[in-house]
């Protein structure tokens, strides 16, 4: 009669030990910057991962590691596709996160790569009927806040868009925003290149920027300062810190608030992700390559000395 028991103990102690094996999250963007760090995330807690993008492919940084076979690439095409065809890809998930976004100059095309698509997804999503809560990738306030006197016309399209998003996020939860965590980065940051479309900096170059951003000085003078000056000088996220922040959201499955995370503070304290530390790294490094440089010139400087006093000893002769 003790058998029963302690099966019961055991299950118990799997079940606590795998929180997010029977959990269903698709990413849409899956195969883009972020969302394929999210799919990486969930895939390590155990959730079953499907990934959404229009080319449904791996991304190539990630294309070797073995935590890619466990998720399913799927293409769709939110904006060009039905709602048969995407309802398809989609399924039916018990989480979503959307990392769907685009960035340019054309105002159509930031309305609807920002907006209808997101709608497209989240609907999709809420038609599966199991959705018990979301993530969306937004955009910080304080960006926001600049659309009017700071950047040019078109990009009111674009903040136009994610806002759509939002309420779209909202609406594929009955309305209920507390199931909704919205991640509102300024500029993120991370991976191994630049670039400019969307802009991008690498993991070394961001982490040192965002630890010298946190410093007391910059953060108030970001405090009283206007519009892109103040966003300028606000620290940039973490890729891994936002993605973090979004499988966290996906798995919470506390019944608790989700949380509207504006700015790195917010996304850094609720992803767990430890301070940067870029620019103590860069400082260190330069010290230990001066340390070296010191090294060396103290025997080769002097052997070099002697050589030329022995060149010059020798020309006299």
């Amino acid at each position: 009669m003790m058998l029963l028991p302690s099966i019961v103990s055991g299950l118990t102690l799997l079940s606590s030990l795998s929180p997010g094996s029977s959990l269903s999250v698709t990413v849409f963007g899956g195969s883009g910057f972020t969302g394929s760090r999210v799919c990486k995330l969930l895939v390590d807690q155990g959730a079953s991962v499907t990934s959404i993008s229009k080319s449904g492919s791996i991304p190539k940084w990630c294309q070797d590691e073995e935590w890619t076979s466990q998720v399913e690439w799927k293409s769709a095409d939110l904006l060009s596709g039905d709602d048969a065809s995407i309802d398809a890809a989609v399924g039916k998930p018990d989480a979503v996160v959307s990392c769907v976004g685009v960035i340019g100059t054309d105002p159509d095309a930031l309305l609807k790569g920002n907006g209808n698509a997101n709608v497209a997804a989240f609907n999709s999503a809420g038609r599966g009927g199991k959705l018990q809560r979301a993530a969306y990738v937004s955009v910080g306030s304080e960006v926001d806040a600049c659309k009017e006197n700071w950047l040019p016309e078109f990009f009111k399209s674009y903040f136009e868009g994610k806002i759509i998003a939002e309420k779209a996020a909202i609406d594929a939860m009955g309305g209920d925003a507390k199931k909704v965590c919205l991640v509102k980065p300024t500029f993120i940051y991370g991976g191994t290149g630049f670039g400019l479309l969307p802009p991008r900096v690498n993991y070394e170059y961001g982490s040192g920027v965002e630890e010298l951003l946190m410093l007391p000085p910059f953060k108030i003078l970001a405090d009283v300062t206007p519009g892109l000056i103040k966003v300028a000088l606000r620290p940039p996220v973490c890729v891994d810190s936002v993605a973090a922040a979004c499988a966290k959201a996906a798995m919470d499955d506390s019944g608790a608030d989700l949380p509207v995370l504006d700015g790195t503070d917010d996304i850094n304290g609720y992803s767990g992700q430890p301070k940067s530390t870029g620019l103590t790294d860069g400082l260190e490094w330069s010290k230990e390559q001066a340390i070296k440089f010191y090294d060396w010139a103290k025997v080769e400087v002097p052997k070099a000395i002697d050589a030329v006093q022995s060149k010059v000893d020798e020309s006299k002769k």
